[in-house]
């Protein structure tokens, strides 16, 4: 977006000259600073000139319930009054901590009955990564550490978690990561495997790749595998039919834990509370949670784990486990979260997120006839639109084509906000999605598509 005629002191001028933000791409932020996003309410957002944008990147994954709830803030007014914070480490705790917790173990799949607060996804994940360490020591395997992911992957942000993630272009020379002790196997995207192989036998190969991974490094020194059931930011990746279940059935003949990263599929994302059984008939032995927890009203992240685990950990009573947060179990944000699962329950939105994301999977499939698409897919209300440069060797166009992001510009411009990730355009709206609004993201978007595949054939860009 480009600047505005501002003063020095206006909003967008300090954020400019102060602010680095997450990922922040130096040369276009130098240039064009940010769009300065003034309120919210349902699935929209006004910036600070009052134009209107249907958000259908959901804040961050995240805004299932929609903005602006006045219970929502009622709720946490409310607590922030009677008890702002409480320390709760060792053996204090408060109300909406203990009944979070209660009510997580009853939603979760299983025997999953224990819970670790977190400020969001990534410490999260970097508490069950640690946490496999821990249980494998404490049954006397001091060795078995080691992680297993998958390339492309995402997982967060903290050292440890960026280490296990790889998604591609988050990895930077300037960083250095952790590589003893993590191994990643190939990314399980239909789209992008061999030619020669069907989607079953592709399945086959991902299995008998992770068996391979297990005989040569040993079942001794890998403690677990870490997986989203579907990859978010990795680029809305379903895995093939039965694949997440034939992994997660390699970990139990292998004594290796299975992590389900179910930071964006939780809570309603694509109609359950947890995709891993519902979805996929996986039952694991730890749940890694945030996002739509609190549906981005407050931070909050939840690791959810088995009982099996606690006893392991707990026997004998002489262990101390030395991990947490100032802020975990933050009585403000659990209240947000209490409330939040209220309105998901009391309102059907897991329900209706199933029934308006099969629409809008409906609406946006014609998009992947244009010319500059190489692959529409998703689940429910997470989709993504793939641009290539042929249809046929579904080869890319080169970076400084810059589509994606050029094809978000001319959509912001009509009033929609999708996400750009490399050659993807990336959507996850509110749950509370109506159709008449999935019908403008599919119109506005494939609007976008085509004026930018216009611009890039006067450039002189080959499309196939």
């Amino acid at each position: 977006m480009a600047a505005p005629n501002t003063l020095p002191n206006d909003l967008w001028q300090m954020d400019h000259d102060h602010a680095l933000h997450p990922w922040t791409n130096f040369g276009p932020f130098e240039k064009q600073g940010s769009l300065v996003i003034a309120r919210g309410e349902g699935c929209y957002l006004w910036d600070q000139g009052g134009q209107r944008y249907l958000d259908a990147v959901g804040g961050m994954w995240c805004t299932n319930i929609g903005l602006g709830r006045k219970e929502m803030a009622q709720a946490i007014a409310d607590q922030a009054e009677t008890l702002a914070f409480a320390n709760y480490f060792v053996d204090m705790t408060n109300g909406p901590a203990a009944r979070l917790a209660a009510k997580l173990a009853e939603l979760a799949p299983g025997d999953l009955n224990r819970v670790f607060f977190t400020t969001g996804g990534s410490t999260a994940v970097d508490t069950a990564v640690r946490m496999v360490s821990y249980y494998h020591h404490a049954r006397g395997n001091p060795e078995k550490t080691g992680i297993v992911a998958r390339e492309n992957s995402y997982h967060g942000s903290t050292y440890l978690t960026q280490s296990v993630g790889k998604r591609n272009g988050d990895r930077v020379e300037e960083f250095r990561y952790k590589e003893d002790g993590i191994w990643h196997l190939t990314c399980p995207n239909p789209y992008r495997r061999p030619a020669h192989m069907t989607e079953a036998q592709f399945c086959d190969d991902l299995v008998a790749e992770f068996e391979a991974l297990i005989a040569r490094v040993g079942a001794d020194r890998i403690g677990g595998f870490i997986a989203e059931p579907i990859q978010a930011s990795g680029g809305i990746i379903i895995p093939p039919e039965g694949y997440l279940r034939r992994m997660w059935q390699v970990c139990q003949r292998h004594d290796i834990l299975f992590i389900a990263d179910e930071v964006v599929t939780a809570f309603g994302r694509i109609g359950h509370w947890f995709a891993s059984l519902s979805e996929f008939g996986v039952q694991p032995d730890i749940i890694t949670s945030a996002k739509g927890l609190t549906s981005g009203y407050l931070p909050l992240g939840a690791m959810i784990f088995s009982d099996r685990i606690w006893d392991v950990m707990a026997e004998g009573g002489q262990r101390w486990f030395t991990s947490g947060l100032t802020y975990s179990g933050h009585p403000v944000s659990c209240a947000a979260a209490l409330k939040n699962i209220e309105i998901i329950e009391r309102e059907g939105l897991l329900a209706h997120a199933a029934s308006v994301g099969s629409y809008f999977e409906d609406r946006m499939a014609p998009l992947a006839d244009l010319p500059l698409v190489g692959n529409v897919r998703g689940k429910k209300l997470m989709l993504c639109v793939e641009s290539v440069a042929d249809k046929h060797t579904k080869a890319l166009l080169p970076d400084e084509a810059n589509e994606s992001k050029r094809i978000s510009d001319v959509a912001e411009g009509m009033g929609l906000l999708v996400r750009p990730i490399g050659h993807l355009n990336v959507m996850s709206p509110p749950l509370i999605l109506t159709e008449p609004q999935v019908d403008f993201i599919a119109e506005t978007l494939e609007k976008a598509i085509r004026r930018v595949t216009d611009d890039l054939v006067r450039e002189g860009f080959r499309l196939g």
